[in-house]
């Protein structure tokens, strides 16, 4: 076979198996590059409304777990205060009692945060049909004598405003007053010092015997035992932390069934007491139009001025009801989902009950993480169409070494198998 027609030969053996290989192999890289690049731009436009949405969801439910668990801390609250009137009625079995409940809080000792278990309840009191403390368990001692007071005066009570006896005497045997949390409050100035807000609730059930009415028992809840459901959580991050961030946009918060803000990261907005016992009162926009709130309480009943939704969040609470909502607080837009406390007794009748819980981040600050997502997506996309590139080019490279490889290998065997002298030898007419 002459040299001429074994290369047109090779040539053509050559090209058919380049063909063969490469065509599917570009149109393979093409579809699955196409596909990557789709996908990228696909998850840039829809990335933030993908993640909002699983945020929503996974806040939503957060709520709802952590309005739970309050209701069943405060309903083993009124259990402890039911137990507590089958007791001796003497000081040193109640003084056990209370030294006997206690559960972990998160503190500072020494400039280092520490885990340590504190007593549940900062007072328990056993008191008569007039009113007078028979006997008193105060931060885990007795109270002698002469520190015993007459509570059935509200300026005698530890916060010179409860009037607990007055509305418990009133109970049938066996229902429990619950009072709202009640407590000094905390300014700003204080806060920023490092002063955190400190305060109770009330638990107290009636006495009876067989001429009616004889006194009463009352437990006083550390309110921090309460407030740690959100003070120690980020509600986009599981775990726990020792103090929540507001500048972070991301923190839980607790209502009370009055629209009153009963935990909070800032403790300024905590509903609380000035030492008198006086109530300090929530903002309103006249008094923050004028400047003559002296505090920062916040009562979500009268923030419409701030937002509309905000009211209307309360509301929607106070009907039982749990759901989400955005909203503008201070110049941010946040989302919050909110969850009843089903919590009900006496004082905390359905729907509303003892509150809700509001678990919320800041919607700006979540955008700009949610669109770094989105351009790591987009990197990662343009990251992959260069690797396929660069595999199509070394592998279109290969693959034509080996074609070349095999084409040649072919042709040699048909050589062999063919001598030239088989091959018959045509002339054109002019021969």
């Amino acid at each position: 076979m002459s040299e001429t027609k074994k290369g047109k030969q090779f040539f053509t053996v050559s090209r058919v198996f380049f063909l063969l290989i490469v065509i599917p192999l570009l149109l393979t890289s093409f579809l699955i590059a196409n596909g990557i690049f789709q996908l990228g731009d696909t998850s840039k436009k829809g990335a933030a409304a993908v993640l909002d949405q699983k945020a929503q969801e996974e806040i939503m439910n957060r709520a709802v777990a952590v309005a739970e668990n309050v209701a069943s801390f405060l309903r083993e609250c009124e259990k402890d205060t039911l137990i507590a009137t089958i007791l001796a009625t003497d000081p040193k079995t109640y003084r056990e009692f209370v030294l006997k409940n206690r559960q972990p809080l998160w503190g500072k000792k020494d400039g280092e945060i520490v885990k340590s278990l504190e007593p549940v309840y900062v007072e328990m009191a056993l008191i008569d049909k007039d009113g007078k403390e028979v006997i008193k368990i105060a931060d885990g001692e007795i109270v002698p004598a002469p520190g015993l007071a007459n509570v059935s005066n509200p300026a005698n009570t530890t916060y010179k405003s409860e009037d607990y006896f007055a509305k418990t005497r009133v109970l049938d045997k066996g229902d429990v007053y619950v009072s709202p949390v009640t407590g000094w409050y905390v300014n700003r100035a204080d806060f920023e010092k490092g002063e955190r807000f400190e305060g109770i609730i009330r638990f107290a059930t009636p006495l009876f015997d067989k001429q009616g009415f004889t006194g009463l028992v009352t437990l006083a809840l550390d309110v921090r035992h309460l407030t740690k459901f959100t003070d120690n959580i980020i509600p986009t991050k599981p775990g726990y932390v020792f103090e929540a961030d507001s500048s972070t946009g991301e923190y839980a918060y607790m209502v009370d069934n009055r629209g009153l803000v009963i935990s909070h990261p800032d403790d300024f907005h905590i509903t609380g007491l000035y030492l008198d016992g006086t109530p300090v009162p929530p903002l309103t926009e006249e008094t923050e139009k004028n400047g003559e709130s002296r505090g920062e309480v916040l009562n979500f009943f009268l923030l419409g001025y701030m937002d509309p939704a905000l009211p209307e969040i309360a509301q929607d609470a106070a009907e039982g009801n749990a759901g989400s909502k955005k909203y503008t607080f201070s110049g941010h837009t946040k989302f919050v989902a909110y969850a009843p406390i089903p919590y009900y007794s006496t004082t905390y009748p359905e729907p509303a009950g003892f509150g809700w819980i509001g678990m919320g981040l800041d919607v700006d600050k979540f955008n700009e993480a949610a669109l770094e997502a989105s351009e790591k997506i987009e990197k990662e996309a343009h990251a992959w169409m260069r690797t396929i590139i660069l595999i199509l080019v070394i592998a279109v490279f290969i693959l034509f070494l080996i074609s070349a490889l095999l084409s040649k290998g072919i042709t040699r065997s048909i050589e062999a198998e063919v001598p030239d002298d088989a091959v018959p030898h045509y002339y054109d007419d002019e021969d």
